[in-house]
């Protein structure tokens, strides 16, 4: 066939092609801020109403850090309505935009600045109509709570609300109001969740209740690689109340008309139930960190500077921190709500990511992602990859069995502690050389096992995956990348070294999963490098806040440390009594996010070896405040959770099981040992938001660790602190 005989019979080609990248770089869809990235419709992040109300919704979920109240704020002041005329709509598959994960104090960033520009491109549009219907320029016009008026005309949002199409993708051309336009961000507006968790109403998804709804528990296997050999199904089936018993493989789950009536079903199956059980758990104490630097890593240099030659003169220094297994501790055990009905599952949950549980959810039980609906509903406790997704996908596999019921399945205490992904255990080795007063040389290295293995990617990455008959296993943890980071987060210093090498021995295989516990890496990195700088200041004879500043350019970064020491009151060279003493730490959370420099001061019984913290100062620099109030108790609540993992908080276990299954095996901070919080905020208006929910756990630490040097004169690397561990680094 030639050439024109296979045009006529194909029916013609088209070819296009350019020399000229730019040109069809135009083609593609300009880049918007924030979420509106990967959610482009104005309509998916607001809605006028005909009542009077605006609608906002978000991808991300309010997980104690007054996220939904912040982002009512920006629509509010965005919209130039009352803050009251907001209602906001959390994560829900069939109804938010998909903004991932709620986590790595990120939401202000994304779905604040994706917000941003949609109410103020929405605003534009609804003076657009305005301006039509009244016959008035839009630059004549001005709002007031939903008011548009000018031209001696007016008209409302809600009268526009029907001839307004948000139908569209955003631009992002319309730009945000400038600070000194804005009524409503920046105040300290109290939180919309609260009311209803301090009056006891019901507020959690523990307290949901559904018609015709049947209660669940879950079974596990009493060790890791437990295998089920005898359950006698059907004297469990036979008890009063029992609605279904599930079994798939080592996977057992019960649903009963009443709650009591599920617990004591699920305790007939542990009494009935038959395991095989290895004993292969890593060894605890300093054996498991002796063994961590053994185990096959895989190993990368995620920093490395080489600037000038350090002279043979130079003082060398090292030092090894270790922490150990920790959980999440969560007040409240995971739950989740599942029904499966007519071929549709709809699950209620407190997970940090409802799209990526769905996806989950439909590997694990083989329906379509079209035909799950994944809602979010807060819960009690988080901050973290805790058990959320896992109930989740508990309920969900039960609920197939529930006949069309909606079934809650509630892990007991034990659950929480036995199964939820825990935060990984690290080693962290410095060494640092010092010349002539100043840091020549740096190295940091980091053991550690993964810090996410939450749903998304390959894999099933739910518990109950790996006990089904045809077992779903966890994909294949990564560690993210710089500049975030995981294991590494933080662990690159933003204090200015001529020679700086940081490495990451990462260890993917976990005998004990992990995951991400609030700041991942950054809370051991944080603690090892903050106290390796008084180390070093100590043996160059520095004052430790002079000694950073030494070696800090960032202005922003001086400005936090000097106000920092001012509001405590840091007096150089002043010394420690023996029993009191007081500690600097410093850090800019991921290097990308909120600054935070920390003054703690301690007490410490050296017969006892109690050690209390009494006080914490900290100051703040998280870009443009939102909402202060809504910051503050996120420094302060950073600094409480990082003293109770300091202080108190490591996982039990022995060659077999874990041992921590109580509350008495696990203690945390309680309320007589909460320290004094004073906080400071340093408002930068004209710039960017940063995330303030982990940036004060690692300074906190550290400055806890560096208090205890300067009162003792002994340096505690081995966390926790406990009483034990301090009256031997004492004697």
């Amino acid at each position: 066939m030639d050439r024109r005989g296979f045009l006529i019979r194909s029916g013609g080609i088209v070819v296009g092609f350019s020399l000229l990248p730019a040109v069809m770089a135009q083609s593609q869809p300009a880049a918007l801020p924030g979420s509106l990235q990967s959610n482009r419709m104005l309509d998916g992040w607001l809605r006028i109403n005909a009542d009077g109300t605006v609608t906002v919704f978000t991808g991300k979920v309010e997980l104690g850090q007054g996220i939904l109240t912040a982002l009512a704020q920006i629509a509010a002041d965005e919209l130039d309505v009352n803050y009251g005329r907001i209602t906001m709509v959390s994560a829900d598959t069939s109804r938010s935009p998909n903004e991932g994960m709620t986590a790595g104090s990120q939401s202000v960033e994304q779905s604040g600045t994706a917000l941003h520009y949609a109410a103020a491109e929405a605003r534009d549009i609804l003076l657009q109509t305005a301006s039509s219907r009244l016959g008035v320029a839009a630059e004549q016009l001005s709002v007031s709570d939903g008011t548009i008026s000018g031209g001696g005309a007016k008209t409302t949002y809600w009268e526009l609300a029907q001839d307004t199409d948000l139908r569209r993708e955003a631009s992002g051309r319309v730009k945000p109001k400038p600070p000194a336009r804005r009524n409503v961000i920046g105040k300290a507006i109290a939180r919309r969740d609260i009311p209803k968790k301090v009056r006891g109403e019901p507020a959690y998804v523990q307290d949901l209740r559904l018609p015709e709804m049947v209660f669940g528990r879950v079974v596990r296997p009493p060790s890791r690689r437990a295998t089920l050999e005898i359950i006698d199904e059907a004297a469990v089936s036979a008890m009063p109340g029992v609605v279904a018993l599930v079994r798939d493989g080592n996977f057992l789950a019960v649903a009963a008309e009443r709650e009591e009536q599920a617990i004591k079903a699920a305790e007939k199956i542990r009494a009935l139930a038959k395991w095989r059980e290895v004993a292969d758990l890593p060894p605890n104490g300093s054996a498991l960190y002796e063994q961590l630097q053994k185990l096959p890593s895989k190993d990368s240099v995620i920093s490395a500077k080489a600037g000038v030659s350090v002279s043979a003169g130079a003082t060398s220094i090292e030092a090894v921190y270790t922490r150990p297994y920790q959980c999440h501790a969560s007040i409240g055990p995971s739950c989740a709500i599942a029904q499966f009905k007519e071929g549709k599952l709809t699950v209620w949950t407190h997970s940090q990511g409802v799209f990526p549980l769905r996806e989950h959810l439909a590997k694990l039980t083989g329906i379509a992602q079209s035909e799950i609906v994944a809602v979010h509903v807060d819960g009690s406790g988080c901050y973290g990859h805790n058990g959320a997704d896992d109930v989740a996908g508990d309920a969900a596999l039960l609920a197939r069995a529930t006949g069309g019921r909606p079934v809650k399945l509630q892990w007991m205490r034990e659950d929480e502690f036995g199964w939820e992904p825990y935060g990984s255990p690290m080693v962290i080795k410095m060494a640092g050389r010092l010349d002539a007063g100043r840091i020549v040389d740096w190295r940091h290295d980091i053991w550690s096992h993964p810090h996410s293995t939450r749903p998304g990617g390959a894999g099933t990455n739910l518990l109950a995956g790996a006990d089904l008959a045809k077992p779903q296993y966890l994909g294949y943890p990564v560690n993210s990348p710089q500049p975030s980071g995981a294991a590494d987060r933080n662990a690159v210093p933003l204090y200015d070294f001529p020679n700086q090498q940081v490495v990451l021995h990462y260890l993917p295989e976990m005998p004990l999963r992990t995951s991400a516990l609030r700041t991942l890496g950054a809370y051991a990195n944080v603690f090892a490098l903050e106290s390796f700088m008084d180390e070093l200041a100590v043996a160059a004879a520095v004052d430790p806040v002079e000694f950073r500043l030494r070696h800090m350019k960032d202005a922003r970064a001086r400005a936090v440390i000097e106000a920092a020491v001012q509001r405590a009151d840091w007096r150089p060279g002043a010394k420690g009594d023996g029993a009191r003493g007081r500690g600097f730490a410093f850090a800019k959370y991921k290097n990308l996010a909120a600054y935070v420099a920390v003054v703690a001061d301690i007490e410490i019984d050296r017969r006892s070896g109690e050690l209390s913290v009494k006080r914490v100062v900290a100051v703040v620099d998280a870009g443009l405040i939102i909402n202060p109030d809504g910051v503050k108790n996120q420094i302060e609540g950073g600094v409480i959770q990082s003293t109770s993992w300091t202080l108190k908080e490591s996982l039990r276990y022995d060659r077999q099981k874990v041992l921590t299954r109580s509350w008495s095996e696990y203690p945390i901070l309680t309320f007589p040992e909460v320290p004094a919080v004073d906080i400071v905020l340093l408002d930068r208006p004209d710039e960017k938001s940063l995330g303030t929910g982990e940036g004060s756990q690692g300074p906190t630490v550290a400055a806890i660790a560096n208090a205890v040097a300067h009162a003792t004169g002994r340096r505690a690397r081995d966390l926790p602190f406990t009483p034990e561990k301090l009256k031997l680094l004492l004697a």
